[in-house]
């Protein structure tokens, strides 16, 4: 079974919950993330947790050349494009893991956004949606912001926050409704149903915020999760389980992890190549 992430609930405080997650098997990690990058992450969806092989259903060279740019590491821009600056680089992985750990963990039913594909990408970085049993009904919605950052702290108070609380008076929130109308169409209802069903995200009662962050184990212990996600306590009106505090946890220092698993990326394309009976 492909099961790249081993994810838990860990405690920080009374006004939020914790997710740690760390890697369970690197091979199926960088095999997933490399199907996604070739730009078929909804199949990649159907892998994780199946008994099938984290392989591509086709191949191309061109698609595995963007590919291997967007791993790539360039601090300078030059024409054409042959990599991107790091924290562009690593915050594209690690928005993916991202929703490789909400695949895991999301219930049959679940609609997810998939992960962007540029390393520029701006916007939502995911979102989740729980629908009601035989009903064009929403459960429950989840809004991710992912981080990959040496300043978690920082980031967390005057971005991440900033941007949950905007969301949270519906400040911002055409994305959100666009979105979630897209991913509720996909699942097979009718656009006039879908664009209704839709309209519940604007209802903070069913909201959950899951801000996400690669982290350091020297961060990996209840402290420190209590003083990076500690201004979760901004945000009002919903209860403890709906402000979510994720920690991915490498060994190492942060950028040496993402430059070798981005080489782990690279070597799973590569090997792609042998694997797929039939290249496009």
């Amino acid at each position: 079974m492909i099961k790249p992430l081993n994810t838990q609930i860990v405690p920080i405080d009374l006004h939020s919950t914790g997710e740690r997650w760390e890697l369970e098997n690197s091979d199926d990690l960088s095999r997933l993330i490399a199907v996604v990058l070739l730009g078929q992450a909804s199949y990649a969806g159907t892998i994780i947790g199946s008994l099938s092989s984290a392989v591509p259903l086709f191949t191309h060279a061109s698609l595995k050349a963007e590919a291997i740019v967007k791993l790539t590491v360039q601090d300078v821009k030059v024409v054409p494009r042959v990599g991107y600056p790091r924290w562009q680089r690593d915050g594209l992985i690690f928005e993916i893991i991202s929703w490789i750990a909400a695949h895991q963990q999301s219930l049959n039913g679940c609609l997810l956004k998939d992960p962007h594909l540029k390393a520029t990408s701006q916007g939502l970085d995911g979102l989740m949606i729980e629908m009601m049993p035989g009903i064009p009904a929403i459960s429950q919605v989840t809004i991710f912001e992912d981080k990959c950052t040496a300043y978690p702290k920082s980031t967390f108070d005057n971005n991440v926050i900033t941007g949950f609380s905007a969301m949270h008076t519906n400040e911002r929130v055409a994305e959100l409704v666009a979105t979630a109308t897209h991913l509720i169409v996909q699942s097979g209802l009718d656009i006039q149903s879908a664009t209704n069903a839709a309209s519940k995200v604007l209802d903070i009662k069913l909201r959950r915020y899951r801000a996400a962050f690669a982290l350091m184990a020297d961060m990996d212990n209840e402290d420190s999760r209590k003083n990076l996600f500690g201004r979760y306590e901004d945000i009002k009106g919903i209860g403890q389980k709906q402000k979510i505090g994720a920690s991915f946890i490498v060994d190492g220092d942060l950028r040496t992890w993402f430059d070798q698993f981005a080489l782990n990326v690279i070597q799973a394309l590569e090997n792609f190549d042998e694997e797929v009976g039939h290249n496009v």
